[in-house]
Parts: C-alpha cells; sequence; structure tokens
C-alpha cells in the first residue's frame, strides 16, 4: 500500500476561507463525488473530514490514473455543483465567488490544493488522528466527539460504522 501509487493526504481550502461548506447541502456534494471517484475506480478513500472551510481527505488515486488529473476532476465537479446550487438558491453568496480570471467567472476552491505523500502506517495514524479531531476543535466546536460528527470517516474508525459507503479501512 505504501510503495508506487502511495496514499496521499490531501487539503483544499475554499476561496478565501469561506464558509461555504457549513451547509449540509454543499458537503453532500462533496460525499456523493466521492462515492462516484471510488465506485468509478479512480481512488480509494481512507479517510476525510468535511469542515465549513475546508476539506481533508487522505487517499489513494488507481495506479492506472493521474493523481493530477483525480484530483482537478474532483475539484472541478465539486465547484461546479456548488456553484449551480448557489445559482439557484444563493446568488448574493455566489457573487463573493465572482474573480476576475480568463478562464473563469466565479472560483470556488483555493489554487494549489495540498497534497503530501503518505509514507508510513504512523504517518497515515497521525493524518487520521488529525482529521478526526478537527471538528471537536476548541475553534470548530462542531462536536464533542469525533465519531459524533457527520461528516467525518471518524464513524468509521471508532464505531465499525460506515454511513457513506465508500470508504476503505486502513489497518496498519
Amino acid at each position: 500500500m505504501f510503495q508506487d501509487n502511495h496514499l496521499q493526504f490531501f487539503t483544499a481550502t475554499i476561496l478565501e476561507w469561506k464558509h461555504l461548506l457549513k451547509e449540509d447541502v454543499y458537503k453532500d456534494i462533496i460525499l456523493n463525488s466521492l462515492k462516484f471517484l471510488v465506485n468509478d475506480k479512480r481512488c480509494l478513500v481512507y479517510g476525510f473530514v468535511i469542515m465549513p472551510n475546508h476539506i481533508h481527505l487522505l487517499w489513494q488515486i488507481d495506479a492506472l490514473r493521474k493523481r493530477e488529473d483525480v484530483q482537478r476532476d474532483f475539484l472541478r465537479f465539486t465547484a461546479q455543483q456548488m456553484k449551480f446550487e448557489l445559482q439557484k438558491n444563493n446568488p448574493a453568496f455566489l457573487e463573493q465567488f465572482r474573480v476576475a480570471a480568463k478562464d473563469r467567472a466565479y472560483q470556488i476552491w483555493e489554487r494549489n490544493a495540498l497534497s503530501v505523500d503518505v509514507w508510513t502506517p504512523e504517518v497515515m495514524k497521525q493524518k487520521l488522528d488529525y482529521i478526526h479531531l478537527n471538528p471537536v476543535k476548541e475553534k470548530w466546536k462542531l462536536s464533542l466527539l469525533p465519531e459524533d460528527y457527520k461528516y467525518s470517516s471518524a464513524k468509521f474508525y471508532f464505531c465499525g460504522i460506515d454511513e457513506f459507503g465508500f470508504l476503505s479501512h486502513f489497518s496498519g
């Protein structure tokens, strides 16, 4: 698992750290996209958390795919779906994502998402702990216990319950 096509710790942030992902409809767009990617055998997802303005993933891109392509497609698709949702239900908020770029009128995600290779089981465990504890941090207070936060893989690891249907267990 940690040789040729290693796992990545991936972080993407909403433009200017806006709290777009506070509402469930936008978190569900991310979940549905991850489920599609797993079902389409583009990646395996070992862990995730969706915070109000960013996401963390522990995923492994399929060896037959380019990491950059899967990441780009994921970010492009989720941004497009969020833009459509904003156009329909919150056009005033959408205007906060208007940019003066040659290739787009709106930008949802910050450019240059972070992708770091995970080389050892110890680092994997550290990253899983980090993402699972994120919602309970003083700054966020999204839940009292990691496994109580709905938009995370914590319940999968702490309680053995996969409510999403796309997670793979890291057992290292």
